[in-house]
């Protein structure tokens, strides 16, 4: 977390959680199509969806960018679910470029 300057929202529990790789998307079909299992999810929405999508496909966690938070709903519903939610001020181009330079070392 420290090397991509991450918050952590919650899924303390789970921080020991595998990361395989990326998916950069906002569309939640698009995400359910292509993403796979033990990616990191990086996205600007905030909504419930993203945790039930996470939650469907197995994700890694989820990277809030922008700055954005996430909305009391998705909070609680990540936090029951156990889902690795973190977030960073910096654009999703930015986190995708980290991510993909920490996954190639």
């Amino acid at each position: 977390m420290t090397a991509m300057n991450l918050t952590l929202f919650c899924g303390e529990h789970n921080l020991n959680q595998e990361v395989a790789g990326g998916y950069v998307s906002d569309l939640l079909s698009d995400v359910m199509g292509s993403a796979s299992a033990d990616y990191a999810w990086i996205t600007l929405q905030t909504h419930i969806n993203v945790v039930a999508v996470a939650t469907l496909k197995d994700l890694a966690c989820i990277i809030l960018v922008k700055g954005q938070q996430p909305d009391p709903d998705m909070l609680s519903v990540a936090q029951q679910k156990e889902v690795i939610l973190l977030g960073t001020a910096e654009e999703a181009f930015e986190t995708a470029g980290k991510l993909y330079q920490l996954l190639q070392k």
